[in-house]
């Protein structure tokens, strides 16, 4: 009888553990980041500006959360990811162009010459934008865009590159907008780049992504509307524009405000001048060996100024070789 009592007992505790451990996983809305700093104080922030009683409780319409795409989101190295796409797409167009055999900066895109296209600066990457994103119909360039987010795959991972999304951050959003914060993409990369794929990458609408954008134009043929994608900059959502892009199509300052580079910085400090509590966080790319490692002499995602001033002003900053458990979903399965 004893016997079978101490069975019972042991049966009993080991469902209560194995309950316990469940509930404490369940309860931990960051599961792919380490318990630390930096986990301590997004949480402690989350429950701070939601909590009814708490003195910087945060109404509901106010919370609003902005985050970089490139290299924030998910990676950016090699080269931006845009820019893949620009380059293969010159490539498919090339055929009714015999005449770019002649354009050296055309000659280095199909060759996949990426030191010969970086020496041409902003005005080669601004041509390459316009030859590569223009001369379409919007509902056409979605389709190309979403074609090419669904079959072309990054040369370092041999991954689809919306599987170079970052899994940590894919919690941070899940966590925010289950607290309902109201999460919004705030990049420098093409606003129609990115609007065919973040909905089902992200949780966010394509409403809720502000970027870089080119001139558009309406036409109407023969009773079919369309809008025409033109070859001339409309706004650049980058450094000083991301505050401007963030008041014209938000209208409110966020309180939350994640980036990785000195391009993000104007956010961040938008985000600090609100008078509600808000919460700045910096991802430094530390992780050489799952991911890439640089900051302040990068020519992709640079990190100088804007590392300095997180430090010197207390804003987070992920270690992601520290922080982070896992870099992209499909190493969950490894």
């Amino acid at each position: 009888m004893k016997y079978i009592l101490l069975v019972s007992w042991l049966f009993s505790m080991l469902i209560i553990f194995s309950c316990a451990e469940q509930i404490d996983q369940a309860e931990d809305p960051l599961p792919s980041w380490n318990d630390g700093k930096t986990k301590t104080s997004i949480v402690d922030f989350v429950n701070e500006v939601t909590n009814e009683e708490s003195k910087n409780f945060i109404a509901v319409p106010d919370r609003i959360a902005t985050f970089d795409n490139d290299g924030n989101l998910w990676s950016e190295q090699p080269h931006y990811f845009q820019l893949q796409f620009a380059m293969d797409r010159i490539k498919t167009l090339s055929t009714a162009h015999p005449d770019w055999q002649e354009d050296s900066l055309m000659v280095a895109v199909m060759a996949g010459d990426i030191e010969k296209i970086l020496a041409a600066g902003q005005k080669g990457l601004m041509e390459i934008v316009m030859r590569s994103h223009t001369g379409i119909t919007t509902d056409n360039f979605e389709t190309v865009v979403e074609e090419w987010i669904d079959t072309a795959t990054h040369p370092r991972f041999n991954q689809p590159y919306k599987q170079l999304i970052y899994q940590p951050m894919l919690e941070l959003l899940d966590y925010l907008q289950s607290k309902d914060f109201k999460t919004f993409i705030v990049s420098g990369g093409g606003i129609e780049f990115i609007r065919p794929w973040a909905e089902n990458a992200y949780g966010i609408p394509k409403d809720q992504v502000i970027g870089s954008s080119i001139k558009t134009r309406f036409n109407d043929y023969n009773g079919s509307p369309f809008i025409e994608r033109l070859p001339q900059i409309d706004f650049i959502d980058d450094k000083a524009g991301k505050p401007v892009g963030i008041q014209k199509f938000i209208g409110r300052k966020p309180v939350f405000a994640s980036g990785n580079s000195d391009g993000d910085l104007q956010m961040m400090q938008w985000t600090a001048s609100n008078t509600l509590k808000s919460f700045m966080l910096y991802l430094h790319h530390t992780d050489s060996i799952r991911e890439w490692a640089y900051d302040r002499e990068s020519h992709i995602g640079k990190l100088d100024i804007g590392l300095d001033q997180a430090r010197k002003k207390g804003w987070t900053v992920v270690d992601m070789k520290k922080d982070w458990k896992v870099i992209y979903p499909f190493q969950l399965d490894q």
